[in-house]
C-alpha cells in the first residue's frame, strides 16, 4: 500500500500549474490539482487574454479614421463600454471552462479550495479540512498587484484585477506606474476616450527595456494624449464629493480622476500558503526559490510560473510545468533555457523585443554593432496617420551573433515571436543579409539593414 493519496498535488491552477498538471497526468502520475478562484489563473481570467481584448477594442478608434483615407466614408462612431466588458467576461469564462475541460479530460483531479503547504508531503484543504499525502507538491500560484510602499488612501485605488469590471467608462484615470501594465491600460483607455495621466517616479518608463524603445514609445503615449508626469511619486489619496479621487503627489499639483489604476509592479503569491513553516527556502520578495530543475530547499516541493520570480511571463510558466512533469514523471530530464525569452508590450504603438538591449550588451562588454531603421508603414501613407515603425539589432562585433532584435510599431509582437527563432539558434547577421525581403512588409526592414549606425 502506498503512503501517499496521490502522485503530485499542485496548488494553482494557472498556465503553470494545469500544464504541468496535464503532462505528468499523461505520464500515468496520479494528479490532484487545487485552484482557489477561477481556474485558467491570472493570464486567462484577469491579466493577459482579457487586456489584449481591450486592446483589440482600442485600436479601432484609429482604424475607423484611418479608413477615410482609403475611401471609406463612416458614420461617427460611438462606443459601449458595458458591451465590451461583458464580451470580454463572457470569453474569460469560456476560456476558463476549456481549462477545466483539459484537467477533467487528462483525469487530473479538481479541488475549488485554498490548499495550504502542511509538510513536504502533505497538503490541507482550508474549507473542507481534507488532508491530501504527495509523493511531490508543485507551486504555482503565481503573483498578485502590490501596493507598494503602502500610503494613506490606497484603499481608494484599483488594481489591474479589477479594472476589468469596471461599471462605468471613467471620464478621467490615474495610472500609478511605469512598467508594462501600467502602459498598456494608459494606452487603451485613452483610445476608449478616457483623460489619462500617468504618474510615474522614474525618469522614464519602461525600466530593463532599450533604451531607443523607451524613448520612442514615451513620444508616442504623449503623442496620443497621455498627460506623462515622470519623477513623481503618490503621497496619499483622497475621497472627494461625487466619488471622485484626488491624487496629492510629492511634487507637483494633485491630479483628480474617477479611477486610479496602481500598477506599481507584481508579488509572488505565497502569503499564508505554509511554506516557510514547511521548510521551504523564500527569497526576499516572497518568492520560492528553486534550482534549475524548479526543485525549492525540500526536494519533494517544486514550484514554476512567476511563483518563483524568474522571468514571469505566461509562456515561460508553461514551459516550466512541462519540463518539470516530464523530469519527475516521464523520465525525460531537460530544463528551461531562461537567457533568451521574447516579449511583448501591447501599448500603441506596440513593442517587439528579444535578446539584449543595446545598454545591456554593453554592460556585458560587447563590443557592438548596432543597426537601425526608421520609415512610416505603408498604411499610413495613405491613412495620413503620423506613424512611425522602429527596428534595431544588436549585434556582436566580433562574432557578428545577433544578441539582441527590437521592434516598436505596428505587429511588433507579432513579427518578435518569429525573428526570436532565429536569434534563439544564433543567428548572425549575415545570416540575416543572406535572407531575401518578403516585398512589402515592414519585417523585410530587418534582413535589408546593411550600414551600422556610426558610433
Amino acid at each position: 500500500m502506498t503512503d501517499y493519496d496521490v502522485d503530485l498535488f499542485v496548488i494553482g491552477a494557472g498556465s503553470g500549474g494545469t500544464r504541468a498538471a496535464r503532462i505528468a497526468s499523461g505520464h500515468g502520475a496520479s494528479v490532484m490539482i487545487a485552484e482557489e478562484d477561477r481556474i485558467g489563473g491570472t493570464c486567462v481570467v484577469r491579466g493577459c487574454v482579457p487586456k489584449k481584448l481591450f486592446v483589440y477594442a482600442s485600436r479601432f478608434a484609429e482604424e475607423f479614421e484611418d479608413a477615410a483615407g482609403f475611401g471609406w466614408t463612416l458614420a461617427k462612431p460611438s462606443f459601449d463600454w458595458l458591451t465590451l466588458r461583458d464580451a470580454v467576461a463572457n470569453e474569460v469564462t469560456r476560456l476558463s471552462g476549456l481549462y477545466r475541460k483539459g484537467l477533467e479530460g487528462a483525469k487530473v483531479a479538481i479541488r475549488e479550495d485554498r490548499a495550504v503547504v502542511t509538510g513536504p508531503n502533505s497538503v490541507r484543504l482550508a474549507r473542507s479540512g481534507e488532508t491530501i499525502r504527495a509523493r511531490h507538491i508543485l507551486v504555482a500560484t503565481g503573483g498578485y498587484p502590490s501596493f507598494d510602499p503602502p500610503i494613506p488612501g490606497g484603499e481608494l485605488g484599483i488594481s489591474s484585477n479589477e479594472i476589468f469590471h469596471l461599471p462605468s467608462l471613467p471620464k478621467r484615470m490615474l495610472v500609478v506606474g511605469g512598467g508594462y501594465i501600467a502602459l498598456e491600460f494608459a494606452s487603451l483607455f485613452v483610445r476608449l476616450g478616457v483623460e489619462v495621466t500617468v504618474l510615474h517616479r522614474g525618469d522614464n518608463i519602461l525600466r530593463g527595456f532599450d533604451e531607443d524603445i523607451r524613448n520612442r514609445l514615451r513620444d508616442a503615449l504623449e503623442h496620443a494624449g497621455i498627460t506623462l508626469r515622470l519623477g513623481c511619486t503618490v503621497e496619499r489619496i483622497e475621497l472627494l464629493e461625487g466619488g471622485a479621487r484626488r491624487a496629492h503627489c510629492a511634487s507637483g499639483a494633485p491630479i483628480d480622476a474617477e479611477v486610479v489604476l496602481v500598477a506599481t509592479g507584481r508579488r509572488p503569491n505565497t502569503v499564508g500558503l505554509g511554506l516557510a513553516e514547511a521548510g521551504v527556502a523564500l527569497g526576499p520578495l516572497g518568492e520560492v526559490v528553486v534550482d534549475q530543475t524548479s526543485q525549492s530547499s525540500i526536494p519533494s516541493i517544486h514550484a514554476v510560473g512567476d511563483v518563483t520570480n524568474r522571468v514571469n511571463l505566461t509562456p515561460v510558466a508553461i514551459r516550466e510545468g512541462h519540463a518539470f512533469a516530464d523530469s519527475v514523471f516521464g523520465g525525460k530530464p531537460w530544463t528551461t533555457d531562461h537567457s533568451l525569452v521574447a516579449s511583448a508590450v501591447f501599448t500603441t504603438p506596440e513593442i517587439g523585443t528579444v535578446g539584449l538591449g543595446e545598454h545591456q550588451a554593453l554592460a556585458a562588454g560587447y563590443e557592438l554593432r548596432v543597426f537601425e531603421a526608421g520609415f512610416r508603414p505603408m498604411k499610413a501613407t495613405i491613412s495620413g496617420r503620423e506613424e512611425r515603425i522602429y527596428m534595431k539589432l544588436v549585434v556582436d562585433a566580433k562574432t557578428d551573433r545577433v544578441l539582441g532584435v527590437h521592434i516598436i510599431g505596428h505587429d511588433a509582437g507579432e513579427i518578435i515571436q518569429a525573428v526570436a527563432i532565429a536569434v534563439t539558434m544564433g543567428a548572425t547577421k549575415a545570416d540575416f543579409d543572406r535572407t531575401i525581403a518578403l516585398h512589402p512588409s515592414a519585417a523585410e526592414e530587418l534582413v535589408t539593414m546593411r550600414t551600422a549606425r556610426a558610433g
